[in-house]
């Protein structure tokens, strides 16, 4: 599986990526920003994008509205990550049409498949457990 991290943090990309690829055994590339993030998805579209909400810049959901608009990205399932736990933040990132949010800290031993079972329960999965 294929992933796209697209997040300002160099640590929380680093940490993704490595709990992703070692663990999980996924090809995991990186987008430090909204905009490298589009154009990354555009050039190599992966088969899911983990896209932090609060970035400067082209935050999150602009993000995922560009990928939306773009035909090559428009059906790449999104999971957003973010800091905000309350549950109106995470239903208003659910209703933009993301597959699921997951909240930071995240588990890095349990991410991989908390991607895969997201991915196979589309818009029903709330997040890690």
């Amino acid at each position: 599986m294929k992933i796209l991290v697209i997040d300002d943090d160099d640590f929380v990309r680093m940490l993704t990526r490595v709990s992703l690829s070692k663990v999980g055994g996924m090809l995991v590339t990186e987008a430090g920003s909204g905009a490298e993030g589009l154009l990354a998805a555009a050039q190599d579209p992966p088969d899911v994008i983990l896209l932090d909400v609060m970035m400067p810049g082209l935050d999150g959901p602009a993000t995922f509205k560009a990928l939306q608009a773009n035909q090559s990205t428009a059906n790449v399932p999104v999971i957003f990550l973010t800091a905000k736990a309350m549950p109106g933040e995470q239903s208003r990132l659910s209703e933009l049409g993301a597959v699921a949010v997951f909240t930071k800290p995240f588990d890095p031993l349990t991410l991989a498949d908390d991607v895969r079972r997201a991915l196979a329960t589309p818009r029903k999965f709330d997040g890690p457990t």
